[in-house]
């Protein structure tokens, strides 16, 4: 199963929750900035299963924050490689 048809709506309000900022690094990413400078603020499941949508599941992300915890802290990851990813910095898990 995959995102939900709602998924817009969902990822909008958790955004909201957390006042347009990556709760890892802080970054304010507002809706409304400048077209050329724009960076979107990013929806993250924590673990991973994008069917599971439980509010403690889901955390708003920067770009570069959100890539990282994919990478698992650092360069590439191979698919089924395990993640040891420190997220201990991460709010709400």
């Amino acid at each position: 199963m995959g995102y939900p048809k709602e998924w817009k709506q969902l990822s909008k309000s958790i955004k909201e929750k957390a006042n347009w900022c990556c709760q890892k690094c802080n970054r304010l990413l507002p809706p409304d900035q400048p077209k050329e400078s724009r960076a979107y603020l990013q929806v993250h499941h924590w673990n991973r299963d994008p069917s599971d949508n439980r509010p403690e599941n889901l955390v708003a992300l920067c770009p570069k924050c959100h890539l990282s915890y994919h990478r698992g802290g650092k360069g590439n990851i191979s698919v089924g490689q395990l993640s040891l990813f420190d997220l201990s910095g991460f709010e709400n898990h």
